[in-house]
């Protein structure tokens, strides 16, 4: 498909509607992130009373997905949003 070197003025509304929806979407990463880390000291009481995991080393091993989880949510969405400011402002 051949493009023209000049750009339709409905081009530029669809590029900002899908910068939208990524800004959006980052935010809801970073969000998710930092809910997680608010339900880990609420939920980690109840795994631990597992018989199953009771052990210490599951206990770490589990604790420390759940923290690993939320940073690369936080992380992720933080990116995203950083991208997405750098495109909007050059």
């Amino acid at each position: 498909m051949l493009r023209s070197c000049h750009s339709s003025p409905g081009r530029d509304s669809v590029a900002q509607s899908k910068h939208m929806v990524q800004l959006i979407w980052g935010v809801a990463l970073v969000l998710a992130g930092v809910g997680v880390l608010y339900r880990i000291p609420q939920v980690m009481p109840r795994i631990e009373s597992l018989y199953q995991l009771s052990s210490g080393t599951a206990i770490v091993f589990i604790r420390f997905c759940f923290y690993f989880l939320a940073a690369l949510l936080v992380g992720g969405g933080s990116k995203k949003i950083y991208d997405i400011y750098r495109k909007l402002n050059t």
